[in-house]
């Protein structure tokens, strides 16, 4: 799944305004210095006249500058353009992180999903392959609480209490391959059973349960 990064668009005139007002703040526009012309801002930027007039417009709107017909436009303050511009920032960081939040919770959603797709073929597999071959054993690795330690398979009546039969039994390095009635169960062996789909249950709660 390829993920792309999503940027915070903001519109061109937004942009200009705060362009200009960071320049007013690094003191490269001082206060009462005329800069362009809405026409010359335009061709600067290479936008349309309109979205100058929008960019200046906002900065008026925030008594940063004053524009004149005719005359052009006055840089009025350095304090409101601070202001402009932390905001500015602000709401560009906040709107980055919403939109990073959206993103990864949309990309969680979608590994679920992918997770969810591939345990149900996992599990249709399982089944499909069970029906097919019954004797697939189950396995449970032997706990030394287990009450039945060192006490043989014919002894505890295993297939009598639990309707599974052990197959195999893994002790260290060894498998033990039909073990027959007399091999004793003991901590941390592997016990291999062949039984119905109810069986790894009864075996764990006849092993762990007086």
């Amino acid at each position: 799944m390829e993920n792309k990064k999503v940027q915070v668009k903001q519109p061109k005139y937004a942009k200009i305004a705060a362009d200009i007002a960071s320049k007013i703040v690094e003191k490269k526009y001082l206060v009462g210095e005329k800069i362009y012309a809405r026409s010359l801002l335009a061709s600067q930027y290479a936008v349309s006249s309109e979205t100058a007039r929008r960019a200046i417009a906002v900065l008026q709107d925030l008594e940063i500058v004053e524009a004149t017909k005719g005359s052009g436009v006055m840089i009025k303050s350095y304090e409101k353009a601070a202001q402009f511009v932390q905001q500015f920032l602000e709401v560009q960081s906040i709107q980055q992180i919403h939109i990073e939040m959206l993103d990864s919770i949309k990309r969680q959603k979608e590994e679920l999903n992918y997770l969810q797709e591939v345990a149900e073929r996992l599990v249709s597999r399982t089944e499909r392959f069970r029906s097919v071959n019954p004797f697939v054993p189950f396995q449970m690795e032997i706990l030394g609480h287990s009450p039945y330690i060192s006490r043989s398979i014919g002894e505890i009546n295993f297939w009598q209490n639990t309707s599974a039969t052990i197959v195999g039994v893994k002790r260290g390095q060894d498998l033990f391959i039909s073990p027959g009635p007399y091999i004793t169960i003991e901590p941390f062996d592997i016990i291999y059973f062949i039984g119905n789909d109810e069986s790894l249950e009864r075996v764990e709660k006849f092993l762990y349960s007086i």
